[in-house]
């Protein structure tokens, strides 16, 4: 681990967190959990016609997830390459978009474009024309929004577009692309650059300088995610060991200082996607192909791989993350089934298949209103009740909208805030 400490920490100087409880201020909202615990009358269905406050057509497309702070909502896109498999264009016309939205008319307030580093990763027909290169969800700390592009790098702006930092976290690229979202702590945005430097980088909020770094973090598209525990928080994210072994660990971090605490054997694969979600100091972990997930008590010290986890068991995802909700987990694959466990024993609960087929599911699943929402790519946004017994409420469509939605939904009051590649759209009854 290599460790940089800010003049600007030493100090003690720290952003405010400014945004108020009610805004949605990161990837999967508040604390990276997918849930929105206080919101009610919430639609369980819409379509073109139906349940629409407004629509809002983007200057291009995106798979990251739409932030608000107050009426504003901030969303990215990308345009001029990577648009259609059949047509991709020419990589140096690529562009990216940051987007601000009023958040009661849908109106445009601003919108920044911002020509990309060169060279990109290629699109070609592989993972990356899943989602793209507008990926990462902003994080924001109600006075500033931190927006992450791979190796163009992390951008600090104010919250009318105007841009305050730049700093580069790295210059490689994956032909899976780059897209994981930054969290932020005491003042430190911190970014997991695996695809760009194999790196967990922490920068100081207020200037982009680095803080610190620890390295070694390699095939690991996952968001880390803030886990309070005994007063404190840690970083946890789970990293592949590298290699051909399909092997992980499940690490924590103090998030201050960038320093290893405990680690245990993680989901058994040689590349990990989704992002933990924890609730009273338990980390919950799913795995990709070998369909895993864990349940492991934080707080501990060294190698805790036969004192701290709980369980284990034989459900997973390769590419979304679990919600933690009322003694359960529910996991939703990219194969479109569905499946509650019990938090305390890992025990299958159910397992159900969403119908009609969803195709793929990318998109993280929200918990809001005694609902569960998962968006396929191609074939709508399924609706369940959030209990341990399953129920299909619905599955919604766009007919005047059918392009790929990746992004996890986020919640404004009583609205469902939606992005598809074409479009953001305000859901309420």
């Amino acid at each position: 681990m290599k460790m940089r400490i800010g003049a600007c920490m030493l100090g003690g100087a720290l952003i405010a967190m400014a945004a108020a409880a009610s805004d949605w201020t990161g990837f999967r909202g508040p604390g990276g959990l997918g849930r929105a615990d206080d919101a009610t009358g919430l639609p369980a269905k819409w379509s073109e016609t139906e349940n629409v406050t407004w629509k809002r057509d983007l200057p291009g497309l995106g798979t990251s997830s739409p932030v608000m702070v107050g009426n504003k909502i901030f969303v990215t896109c990308y345009s001029g390459y990577g648009e259609s498999i059949e047509e991709p264009g020419e990589p140096d016309d690529l562009k990216r978009h940051l987007v601000c939205v009023d958040g009661a008319s849908g109106k445009i307030l601003w919108e920044k474009t911002l020509k990309p580093e060169f060279p990109e990763s290629e699109y070609v027909g592989r993972n990356n024309t899943r989602h793209g290169y507008a990926s990462s969800t902003p994080v924001t700390d109600g006075e500033r929004l931190y927006v992450f592009f791979g190796i163009s790098g992390v951008y600090a702006f104010d919250l009318d577009g105007k841009e305050i930092w730049r700093t580069k976290v790295g210059d490689q690229t994956h032909g899976w692309g780059s897209g994981t979202s930054p969290v932020l702590h005491d003042g430190l945005v911190i970014v997991n650059a695996s695809v760009e430097s194999q790196s967990l980088i922490a920068l100081d909020a207020k200037t982009g300088q680095k803080v610190w770094t620890v390295d070694g973090v390699s095939r690991c598209w996952s968001s880390p995610m803030l886990v309070e525990v005994g007063g404190k928080q840690e970083l946890v994210l789970a990293i592949p060991d590298g290699g051909k072994a399909r092997t992980s660990k499940l690490k924590g971090f103090d998030p201050a200082t960038g320093e290893l605490l405990w680690y245990c054997v993680g989901p058994p694969d040689s590349y990990l996607c989704s992002s933990t979600v924890s609730h009273h100091g338990i980390v919950y972990a799913i795995g990709a192909r070998k369909t895993t997930a864990m349940a492991v008590r934080a707080g501990g010290k060294g190698d805790v791989s036969e004192s701290r986890v709980l369980w284990t068991a034989r459900q997973g995802s390769n590419v979304t993350s679990p919600i933690y909700l009322d003694g359960h987990l529910y996991i939703f694959t990219e194969k479109g089934k569905v499946s509650c466990l019990d938090a305390k024993t890992g025990e299958v609960v159910f397992e159900e298949a969403l119908e009609p087929a969803a195709g793929l599911v990318y998109a993280s699943p929200l918990a809001a209103d005694g609902k569960l929402y998962a968006s396929s790519q191609d074939n709508g946004t399924y609706v369940v009740e959030a209990k341990p017994k399953f129920k299909q409420l619905a599955v919604n469509t766009f007919k005047d909208d059918p392009s790929r939605v990746n992004a996890s939904i986020a919640v404004s009051g009583n609205s469902l805030i939606l992005r598809t590649d074409k479009a953001i759209y305000r859901l309420a009854k």
